[in-house]
């Protein structure tokens, strides 16, 4: 029998600062005005987000209200090679329980780039989104191990697993931080069910090649 779960009043996703706000889809009232203002908006010059939409059903279009723009970006402008639960062909919203598991779960990806280059460590300054996700979650927690391993390259085999579940009746999955212990991360598949997104704080991180990474509230100074 499926485990389900529900996600908590409150879920956190960072997004790098280098990648600003828009207000296309807040602009929108009406469907069938949307792909034209997106062509417009030069969204549909990126060769993944037209296919990405059309991906898309229609029911799932959020437009018309606050922060729809950081909700529709999720599911179409995506890592070309995919992420843990979600394949290149249409994105997802990723977020977590608590703000510090968020950090970490960027920040590993930071890290990443960092094996990559000749640096010792990276700053990066991200927004802080809060949203609540409505629907019913399957819940992976404390299981499925071959869904939580760490590293990327196992990615094909759990977006196959992502598939299933988005193509089902759920709206996503709970699982584990691999990069945080005791940390829970959700993936929403339905934009629809991703409510009251606001804006927060903005943060700074230096994240090092190893060792611990810090976080600074830039409006707070700490």
């Amino acid at each position: 029998m499926k485990q389900i779960a529900t996600a908590p009043e409150r879920t956190y996703r960072l997004i790098p600062s280098r990648f600003p706000p828009i207000d296309t889809f807040q602009t929108v009232t009406r469907p069938q005005d949307l792909e034209r203002v997106l062509e417009l908006e030069g969204w549909t010059n990126d060769r993944l987000v037209a296919p990405r939409l059309k991906r898309l059903p229609r029911a799932e279009w959020v437009f018309g209200r606050a922060n729809a723009s950081v909700v529709m970006a999720a599911f179409l402008h995506g890592a070309p090679q995919g992420t843990r639960f979600a394949g290149p062909d249409l994105g997802a919203w990723y977020a977590s329980s608590a703000l510090e598991t968020s950090v970490l779960e960027v920040a590993n990806g930071i890290r990443r780039e960092i094996a990559q280059s000749a640096l010792q460590q990276k700053t990066e300054e991200l927004r802080e989104y809060t949203a609540r996700l409505v629907g019913d979650f399957i819940d992976i927690r404390g299981a499925r191990p071959d869904l939580h391993d760490p590293d990327p390259g196992t990615y094909p085999a759990t977006q196959v697993f992502g598939r299933q579940v988005r193509a089902g009746p759920h709206a996503g999955i709970a699982y584990d931080s691999v990069r945080h212990a005791g940390g829970t991360n959700w993936v929403a598949y339905r934009p629809s069910g991703i409510l009251d997104v606001v804006q927060g704080r903005h943060f700074r991180i230096i994240v090092p090649l190893s060792g611990k990474v810090h976080a600074t509230d830039l409006k707070a100074g700490r």
